[in-house]
C-alpha cells in the first residue's frame, strides 16, 4: 500500500494502519498543522520539493511482521540489502534493526544483551509495548513545532528506533539501525528515540542508502536522545545517500550531569544535506562531542554542522568538523555554540577544516558563536586547503602512483574521523570516500 500526497485523510489512513492510540494520531494531526503553518528554512540551500509527490507511507508486503529470521523476509528485499552489507555487519553487532521504505521488516538482538532488560525495537512496538515510557519523552527535546521538516516527521513518521538502555548497564558491543529508500519519490521519516539511563553506556550505529533515481526523494527524520547522569552514548552514522536525496535532519540530545554524548556523523552523498546534531548540555560537568565529514560532488550541497548548548556549570564542548568539496561540489560548516549565563567555568571548541579538490568547488564557515559569561572560554579556527603539491610530489618519488598519492593524502585529511569508527566501519568509509572522488 502507498500513501501518495499530504491531507489529514491520509495522516488518519497512516495512523490506522499502524493502530495507534488516539494521543498518537492527535500528534499526528497538530504536526500536519504546523507543518502547514511553517514556512522553508530561512538559512542554508534551496529546497525544491512537491509536497504532493512524495511517497508519504509504503508497506513491505510482508504483513508488516518485524521478522528475526532472514529466512523470512522477502527474498528480493535480502538481496538488495546483501549489496550494500548490510547482513555482513550484523555479526559485528549486539543488535540489528533494518527499515525498508516505511517499516522496519528485521530486528534481532543477543540474548546476552536481553539479559540485561535492554529494550531496542522499533518506535510502533515500542508504543504498543512501553505506552507510558515513550510519551514522557517522545516529542519534548524535539517538538512538532521546532521547523518545517520536524513537524512533518510529526506527521508522517513511521519506522525508526526506539532504545531504552537501564541504569547501571554498560554494553559491549554497539546497536545498530540500518536504513534504506528504494523507491522512486519515496519520503522516509524514520522516528529515533534513545534514552540512556544513569550510569549507563551505549554506541550506536545508523546506516543509510538509496539508489539513484532521476525524481528526487526525501529523507526528513528525527533524532531525540536522552544521556542521564553519569551516562554516555555514542551515535555514529554514514549516509551513503544517492544525489536525488534531500537529507534534512533533526537530530538533539539532552545531556544530565555528568553526561557525554557523542556525535560521529558521516555524510556521504545526497542532492541536498542540512543536519546539525545538537547537544544541549544541561547537567554540571556534562560534555559534547561532535565530529562530522561531509563529502560534496557535482550537484551536490553539503551543509551540515553542529550546536552546542551550554546550560550547566563546568561543561565542555567539542566540535571538529572535515568537509571535502569536487567537481563543483558545496560543502558548507554551519554550527551554533551557545555559552549561558549560568554556564560557568566552561569550554568550547570549534575547528572547521575543509579540503576543495578543483577550482569549481566551494566551501562556507558560517559560525555563531556566544559567550555570555567572564569565566568561560570559546574557541574557534577554520581552515581551507588544497592538496598540497610538496607532499603529492613526494609520495610520487618514493613510486607511488597520482591516483594512490591522492587517496593518502585524502584519508589522513579524515583521519580523526575515520579513528573514531568501529573498523569494519572504517574500511567501508575509505571505500565510499574513493568512489566518490
Amino acid at each position: 500500500m502507498e500513501v501518495i500526497g499530504l491531507s489529514k485523510d491520509k495522516i488518519k489512513t497512516i495512523s490506522s494502519i499502524k493502530g495507534e492510540e488516539e494521543w498518537i494520531k492527535k500528534y499526528r494531526l497538530d504536526s500536519y498543522k504546523k507543518f502547514e503553518e511553517l514556512g522553508m528554512p530561512e538559512f542554508g540551500p534551496e529546497i525544491d520539493l512537491d509536497f504532493e509527490k512524495i511517497i508519504y507511507y509504503k508497506n513491505n508486503s510482508q504483513d508488516d511482521k518485524i521478522m528475526s529470521d532472514w529466512n523470512n523476509v522477502l527474498k528480493p528485499i535480502v538481496d538488495d540489502l546483501d549489496s550494500v552489507g548490510v547482513r555482513e555487519a550484523e555479526i559485528h553487532m549486539g543488535g540489528m534493526g533494518v527499515q525498508y521504505e516505511s517499516e522496519v521488516i528485521y530486528h534481532s538482538m543477543l540474548k546476552e544483551i536481553e539479559e540485561k532488560k535492554v529494550i531496542f525495537t522499533s518506535i510502533e512496538d515500542a508504543m504498543k509495548k512501553y505506552p507510558e515510557l515513550v510519551r514522557k519523552y517522545f516529542g519534548k527535546i524535539v517538538s512538532n513545532a521546532d521547523n518545517k521538516f520536524a513537524a512533518l516527521n510529526g506527521a508522517v513518521f513511521s519506522g525508526g528506533s526506539f532504545i531504552y538502555i537501564p541504569p547501571n548497564t554498560k554494553l559491549d558491543r554497539p546497536l545498530q539501525s540500518y536504513f534504506r529508500i528504494n523507491s522512486r519519490n519515496m519520503g522516509q521519516f524514520e522516528r529515533t528515540l534513545i534514552i540512556v539511563d544513569d550510569n549507563s553506556d551505549l554506541h550506536y550505529i545508523e546506516g543509510c542508502t538509496a539508489p539513484t533515481y532521476s525524481e528526487s526523494s526525501l529523507h526528513a527524520a528525527v533524532v531525540e536522545i536522552y544521556v542521564g547522569k553519569n551516562s554516555k552514548c555514542r551515535y555514529s552514522t554514514v549516509q551513503n545517500w544517492a544525489n536525488n536525496v534531500y537529507n534534512l535532519v533533526t537530530k538533539r540530545a539532552l545531556v544530565d550531569e555528568n553526561g557525554t554524548m557523542e556525535w560521529i556523523d558521516g555524510n556521504i552523498g545526497s542532492k541536498v544535506t542540512m543536519k546539525y546534531p545538537a547537544c544541549i548540555l544541561k547537567g554540571n560537568n556534562s560534555k559534547g562531542t561532535c565530529i562530522t565529514i561531509s563529502v560534496a560532488g557535482s550537484g551536490q550541497i553539503q551543509d551540515t554542522g553542529a550546536r552546542m548548548i551550554h546550560l550547566g556549570k563546568n561543561t565542555t564542548s567539542n566540535i571538529i568538523s572535515k568537509s571535502i568539496a569536487r567537481n563543483g561540489g558545496n560543502a558548507t560548516y554551519r554550527g551554533k555554540v551557545l555559552i549561558n549565563t549560568k554556564s560557568e567555568n566552561s569550554e568550547a571548541s570549534v575547528k572547521c577544516d575543509t579540503l576543495i579538490l578543483d577550482e569549481l568547488s566551494k566551501s562556507d564557515t558560517i559560525p555563531n558563536n556566544s559567550c555570555f559569561n567572564k569565566n568561560s572560554t570559546l574557541e574557534h579556527e577554520a581552515t581551507v586547503s588544497k592538496i598540497n603539491e610538496d607532499n603529492l610530489f613526494y609520495l610520487m618519488s618514493r613510486g607511488i602512483s597520482h591516483e594512490r598519492a591522492m587517496d593518502l593524502i585524502i584519508l589522513g585529511f579524515i583521519e580523526k574521523f575515520r579513528e573514531e569508527l568501529p573498523m569494519e566501519y572504517a574500511v567501508e568509509l575509505n571505500q565510499l570516500i574513493k568512489r566518490n572522488l
